[in-house]
């Protein structure tokens, strides 16, 4: 057999995060370095679908630095064959722990990259087996090649996401990469109205104009601003007529949330208008219980129904670490809302006392 090229663990390690950008399922478990040396296991050993040969997990972890540098076929298919023995010695420095080998097989491989489409798994053999069944597709380890020149090299990425990556996972890379790209500019948001404000650059203008523009117009049925600052406590709209109509005492010194929205054409009991806390994470801040408790104290002075309200955290992806950072914070009976995916939402219902 005819060993592939292995290309160097750094370039594999520098074309993932551009192969699976922003906004991609599973995308920390694909772009980080054990995705990387497992890619590189798998050249190693010539593991690529119609060549017969496969890897298993524990070779990853088996691998070091210093057999990672003898790259003859010969010393390839010696290692390749001590490391799937019953009596292979360990190397002085493997790459990783022994341990490490769920996190290999269960989410960089089994959540990350095979339903990508990059990697394959053998159906010959049995769940429980020690054999090796993980091999690259073709076209994903076209990707490597050290020979292409970077408008090759973006060709072919492009090329391979339209090919493997769903239609609502290039539409979510999509917003997510569009939202950075305009995060250095001042942000415009087009109120339901029609009126706009200028917001100053930053992520989260991105996001707050995202729940203005298009989480409003999804899950209202007749949106209106009651209320919206941004970081500094600067005051971008604050609806004084509306909330007089409404008979509500909006109190600028009080701990606010980043956004309040009032549903006009939503009525609860037959009576009660829906309003809806939005706080807005770039980076900290979700409405966590002791954040709704102090909404919910501030929404009562302010002459809000409780049976009323509304708590929504925004966050621009949900494979974002700052959504991993947050989720286990997150209050009972609110919501998440992606910037990424708007026509989704994340519903945390909790059961409510006898």
């Amino acid at each position: 057999m005819t060993l592939p090229a292995v290309p160097p663990l750094s370039l594999i390690a520098e074309r993932l995060p551009i192969i699976f950008p922003e906004g991609t399922p599973h995308r920390g478990y694909v772009v980080r370095e054990m995705s990387a040396k497992t890619i590189y296991v798998m050249f190693y050993v010539g593991a690529v679908v119609g060549a017969g040969q496969y890897i298993r997990p524990s070779q990853v972890t088996d691998m070091s630095d210093d057999q990672a540098a003898m790259l003859s076929d010969e010393e390839r298919d010696a290692w390749t064959k001590r490391s799937l023995s019953a009596k292979k010695e360990l190397p002085l420095k493997p790459w990783y722990k022994a341990n490490s080998r769920e996190s290999i097989r269960d989410e960089t491989v089994r959540l990350g990259l095979i339903p990508l489409g990059a990697v394959t798994e053998r159906t010959d053999v049995t769940t429980t087996s020690g054999s090796p069944r993980y091999a690259m597709a073709e076209d994903f380890l076209a990707l490597f090649d050290t020979e292409l020149s970077q408008d090759e090299v973006d060709g072919r990425i492009e090329k391979w996401r339209k090919a493997h990556l769903t239609q609502a996972a290039l539409t979510r890379t999509h917003l997510v990469r569009e939202g950075r790209s305009r995060s250095k500019d001042a942000v415009v948001v087009t109120f339901p109205n029609g009126e706009t404000r200028t917001m100053k650059a930053g992520k989260s203008s991105i996001i707050a104009k995202a729940v203005i523009e298009e989480y409003a117009t999804r899950f209202l049925k007749e949106p209106v601003v009651l209320w919206m600052s941004e970081s500094g406590k600067k005051v971008v709209q604050q609806d004084d007529t509306l909330a007089r109509q409404l008979k509500l005492h909006i109190d600028p010194s009080k701990a606010l949330p980043d956004i309040i929205l009032v549903d006009l054409g939503e009525q609860v009991d037959g009576s009660e208008l829906l309003v809806v806390f939005v706080e807005v994470v770039a980076s900290d801040g979700p409405v966590h219980e002791h954040r709704k408790k102090a909404l919910t104290e501030i929404a009562i002075q302010a002459g809000f129904e409780l049976t009323s309200l509304r708590f929504l955290t925004a966050f621009e992806d949900r494979s974002d670490s700052v959504f991993k950072k947050a989720v286990s914070e997150l209050a009972w009976d609110t919501a998440a809302w992606f910037v990424s995916e708007p026509d989704n939402i994340i519903l945390l219902e909790g059961v409510a006392d006898e």
